[in-house]
């Protein structure tokens, strides 16, 4: 594998969950992934916490006021064509206040969708949590 980059990034994917349980998705743009479905994220910027980043990213990208995220885990990304290779830290939240913004320069569309009925392309990074890739697992520990 040839990666372009010699580093390493660390972002953060977002699950925020609507009453009904739906989450929200953007088209992404501008970007690598462009044309993929993906939760609201980005990367963690030097001295922010992850739950921190993930607080604001949503917040820039949604106008959504988030509760407490909870971690859940992590995925490694790498994504071969653009030679980068990522450390996504996935959060869940509930969304406390606001209005989902219509149109950004991150994103082309924006909508809730149940985990049942995803959109298509996914997002690599959305792609890996979704097909069991989130670290640690359960079953990788073993007991002492």
């Amino acid at each position: 594998m040839k990666f372009m980059e010699k580093k390493v990034k660390v972002g953060v994917g977002v699950l925020v969950r609507d009453k009904k349980g739906k989450v929200i998705l953007i088209k992404r743009t501008g970007s690598h992934g462009e044309g993929t479905w993906a939760p609201p994220g980005g990367h963690i910027d030097f001295g922010e916490t992850a739950v921190e980043a993930g607080r604001r990213e949503v917040e820039e990208e949604t106008g959504i006021i988030t509760g407490d995220p909870k971690v859940l885990g992590f995925t490694e990304d790498f994504f071969e064509k653009e030679g980068k290779h990522y450390i996504t830290v996935w959060l869940q939240s509930d969304w406390l206040s606001g209005e989902l913004k219509k149109s950004d320069r991150e994103f082309t569309e924006i909508g809730l969708f149940g985990m049942e009925d995803l959109p298509n392309p996914l997002f690599l990074t959305f792609k890996n949590f979704i097909d069991g890739k989130l670290l640690p697992r359960p079953q990788d520990f073993t007991k002492a």
